[in-house]
């Protein structure tokens, strides 16, 4: 509500309006400038200019009007939030149009201000509402009456004409006022109900957000465990390394001494059995029979006994023995396997510690000799499968394949475990899981036949696909490697298959619910060893590494 004594302040006196481009006189009062010049230009005969307000004269060519630039911008301030004001308020009926309504009567269909309103009628038919000029929103269509009550049968406001008139009868019909309070009670339960929903989305939402502050908080944790981690993992490797190495060395520095103390004793020999040769030979030219015959007698003595000369330097190579690999194997693994069980059990990385332990890496696979087909061989000690042209003639079993596939000869049935696969760069070869119910029932099956085989197919370079229960899934990836990695959680029904490489790709995941014991399960189909035009043939294999 504006200012009744701002205004006054920012009033002309002689427009009796607010003040445009104001101008003050010597005198010290302020005119707009249209007001004074009007004024003056209006006063003929006088040769003096005066102040409208105090009556000061001023000199004409001296009287000079200097605007007034703070007075003109508080009274365009003012004009601004008047005129704002004046827009979102409804004026009293009765008064000015500055004084601001307080209630509208729809029966009166007029604006009061406090003072009208406290002598207003209380009759029940004078309804009251907040101001407003939308009165004909408030009035039935039908009869033109105010709108008191409401129907709750049809949904509908209605006059006191519409209740008279008899369509409504026997119908729920109440005032505004009775209607609304029931509303409100309703009201009151959607609000609760409101307030309860935001209490649980705040509290989600705050939930949310400690998830992630908290995730935020692993990650940079693990991130400098396995930082510390890799970098201890560095330094036992580079003492492994040097131990191995200087292994290798103290063996061969060993044999190397052995090696040269014999060439030394040999030496020697040769350069004995020179100077015996020439002695020999001074023999042939001695002429007397009976001083040479002397002198030959000891040389004829080591005639004689020349098979039982001292044999110490009589030494083959081969007992001089070799580099002793065993050992050096022996202490590569040991100080590996040693690594391995210091990373598990180191008590700074115990937080993430089943990263290791709880998923094992399996390098224990083997391939059952029981199970394969008679058209494949296995070798490596049963880690490598490839195709074969030659029937192996096996005995024939309900184990044993009738297509070219393999099982491992140990099962899963709990735990996680992962192991890698290499396979050959041509040819169609395959990889999965079976149940251990196959391994008795004939293996009978491909892989994929039936639902109890999950299996993944490289097809050449062109493409991968997964096979279960005769269903082939082609994937979106063109094989980049040879390698893949495979993955199981028996307890969550999950079967991962990855592919190696420089960046590690997820090529697809079977997720079921496992029943009984599983089996790994190898398969090699395409018969690309077979020469062409003179190339050397290549056998179509795979390998699990250890």
């Amino acid at each position: 509500m504006e200012s009744a004594g701002l205004r006054s302040q920012l009033t002309c006196y002689l427009c009796l309006n607010i003040y445009t481009d104001p101008v003050t006189l010597t005198c010290g009062h302020s005119f707009c400038q249209v007001c004074i010049t009007t004024t003056w230009a209006n006063q003929t005969g006088k040769e003096y200019s005066e102040c409208a307000e105090c009556g000061q004269q001023f000199g004409v060519k001296t009287a000079v009007l200097k605007r007034n630039l703070r007075l003109c911008n508080i009274a365009e301030s003012f004009q601004a939030i008047n005129s704002e004001h004046k827009e979102n308020v409804i004026p009293c009926t009765y008064c000015d149009s500055h004084v601001s309504a307080a209630k509208t009567c729809l029966m009166c269909e007029a604006s009061l201000c406090f003072s009208h309103l406290s002598v207003h009628t209380k009759s029940t038919e004078h309804i009251l509402t907040e101001p407003t000029i939308a009165l004909e929103n408030r009035k039935c269509s039908d009869h033109w009456g105010v709108l008191s009550h409401y129907c709750s049968t049809d949904s509908v406001y209605l006059c006191k004409y519409c209740i008279t008139s008899g369509d409504h009868r026997g119908h729920q019909v109440e005032t505004l006022t009775v209607a609304f309070n029931k509303k409100k009670q309703k009201l009151k339960i959607i609000q609760e109900k409101l307030k309860s929903k935001r209490k649980e989305a705040n509290k989600r939402i705050q939930g949310l957000q400690e998830h992630r502050r908290k995730v935020g908080e692993v990650a940079a944790d693990v991130t400098e465990r396995v930082s510390v981690m890799i970098v201890d993992i560095r330094k036992k490797l580079d003492v492994l390394e040097r131990r191995v190495l200087g292994e290798i060395s103290r063996q061969e520095e060993e044999i190397s001494l052995r090696i040269s103390e014999l060439v030394q004793q040999l030496e020697i020999k040769v350069e004995e059995l020179s100077t015996k040769r020439l002695d020999i030979e001074e023999l042939f030219r001695i002429i007397d029979p009976y001083i040479a015959l002397q002198s030959s007698a000891d040389y004829c003595d080591i005639a004689e006994d020349g098979d039982n000369e001292d044999t110490e330097t009589d030494v083959n190579c081969h007992d001089l023995g070799d580099l002793n690999l065993g050992l050096i194997y022996v202490t590569l693994h040991s100080g590996l396997a040693d690594i391995a069980a210091g990373i598990k059990g180191l008590h700074h990385i115990q937080d993430v510690s089943h990263i290791l332990t709880d998923t094992k890496m399996t390098s224990d696979i083997l391939q059952d000799l029981n199970t394969a087909s008679n058209y494949v061989t296995l070798s490596g000690v049963l880690k490598t499968m490839s195709v074969s042209l030659i029937n192996q003639n096996c005995p024939e079993t309900q184990e044993r394949f009738r297509y070219p596939q393999v099982l491992s000869n140990n099962s899963y049935s709990s735990g996680q475990h992962c192991w890698e696969v290499e396979g050959s760069k041509s040819g169609v070869w395959t990889v999965g899981m079976t149940y251990h119910s196959t391994k008795g029932n004939g293996c009978q099956s491909r892989i994929g036949d039936n639902a109890k085989y999950w299996g993944l197919w490289k097809w050449n370079n062109d493409q991968y696909f997964v096979r279960h229960d005769s269903k082939p899934i082609q994937l979106p990836y063109r094989p980049s490697g040879h390698r893949l990695g495979i993955y199981l959680n028996y307890e969550t029904g999950q079967l991962s298959f990855y592919e190696l490489g420089d960046v590690i790709k997820h090529l697809y995941t079977f997720t079921d619910t496992f029943t009984e014991p599983l089996h790994a399960v190898f398969g090699v189909w395409d018969y690309s060893f077979l020469p062409v035009k003179g190339k050397i043939h290549e056998y179509t294999w795979i390998r699990i590494r250890s």
